[in-house]
């Protein structure tokens, strides 16, 4: 599971009133390395939770991958930024995009329903007691 599919879940149990952002617990990740898209993450960042991304990082042990503010459009989007190694673009590119969670859970922060991650998929499948 990819850092952007983690940004987008949410949990739909009875009695969780946002279920939203989704605690990562995380025993396994891999980094798998992907063309780097400008493009299509001009078109994907406003759609994403900064502050749950970040979270995401630390949960992974990743505390320097991410600063807390996002940056702004003008330092992620300048001229020749994807070709220079740590610059924002390729560091939010990675966390979204080349960091697999392979292992682990997500934890309701409403409610504290584990769904595991077995094979890098979540199981967000509900019991019928919980619809």
């Amino acid at each position: 599971m990819r850092l952007l599919t983690h940004n987008m879940l949410a949990s739909n149990v009875r009695g969780a009133t946002t279920g939203y952002p989704l605690k990562l617990e995380a025993t396994k990740f891999v980094t798998k390395e992907v063309e780097l898209n400008a493009d299509f993450l001009r078109g994907l960042l406003p759609k994403i939770d900064w502050r749950a991304l970040v979270a995401a990082t630390r949960a992974l042990g990743l505390s320097e991958l991410l600063p807390e503010e996002q940056p702004s459009e003008e330092e992620i989007f300048a001229e020749g930024a994807a070709d220079v190694d740590g610059s924002a673009i390729r560091r939010i590119h990675h966390a979204l995009l080349e960091i697999h969670v392979q292992e682990g859970s997500l934890v309701c922060p409403d409610t504290n329903r584990c769904f595991p991650i077995d094979k890098g998929i979540p199981n967000m499948m509900l019991h019928e007691d919980e619809v």
